[in-house]
Order: C-alpha cells, then sequence, then structure tokens
C-alpha cells in the first residue's frame, strides 16, 4: 500500500500556511518565526525603519529559505517528547517549537538509571 504524507508549514502569526521561516535577533536573544510571505514582508517593512538606523554588528547576510519539512522520525520523537512532558506537568504547547528545557529534560529522563554495583567475593572477605 503507498502512502502519501503531507507536511504543512503554519504560519506562527495566523495559521495560516507559511512560506518562510524568518530569523531575527533581538537583545542578544536569536529568534525563528514560520510566516506565510505577505507576513514576512510585512514583519520586513515594520523593522526597516529600525534597520536603516541601526549599526550592523557582524554576521552575514543570508538568503531565506523555506525550513526543511520533518521526517517521520523527527515528527515522532516530538510526539514522545510531548506527551512525556504533558505526564511530567510541564507547560507545553500542541504545536510549534518545544522549549529546549524540556527537550532537555525528556533526553535527561531517557538516559538508563545506574546499575548498582555488586561487591566482590574479595571485597567481602576483607571486610
Amino acid at each position: 500500500m503507498a502512502q502519501k504524507v503531507l507536511v504543512e508549514m503554519i504560519d506562527d502569526l495566523d495559521g495560516s500556511e507559511a512560506g518562510q521561516t524568518v530569523p531575527f535577533g533581538l537583545d542578544g536573544v536569536q529568534y525563528e518565526i514560520d510566516l506565510s510571505d505577505e507576513n514576512a514582508a510585512a514583519m520586513r517593512e515594520e523593522l526597516a525603519t529600525f534597520i536603516a538606523a541601526a549599526r550592523r554588528t557582524g554576521g552575514r547576510k543570508t538568503t531565506v529559505r523555506a525550513s526543511a519539512a520533518p521526517t517521520a522520525e523527527e515528527r515522532e520523537r516530538s510526539k514522545a517528547i510531548r506527551t512525556w512532558a504533558l505526564d511530567n506537568n510541564w507547560a507545553i504547547a500542541e504545536r510549534g517549537r518545544i522549549p529546549r528545557e524540556v527537550i532537555a529534560a525528556y533526553e535527561e529522563s531517557q538516559k538508563p538509571a545506574p546499575k548498582a554495583r555488586k561487591r566482590t567475593a574479595k571485597k567481602r572477605a576483607a571486610k
């Protein structure tokens, strides 16, 4: 049986279909937002006055490109993390990016517990 999986990128502002991921920074923090082409143009237009008056401090100018669709494995991992987070009282949205702190806590919870060390007969005899 053949299957066709369709992955859509959703605009983080209005829920419409997004055409691109727009990276930006403010107060030393880097962000990314998925936007439709119309909302991305509006964002750039709103920031144009501030950018024109600002000093560039480094970095390279990059081209905006649509982000790659997540693989089935990545979607399953995200689903597992969200389920774990909800079961462990983490506040998390149903969709969108998963906070780094939640991912780190999930990964820590998946590590195997350290095995108890067995005492050998030689060590017991020494006591």
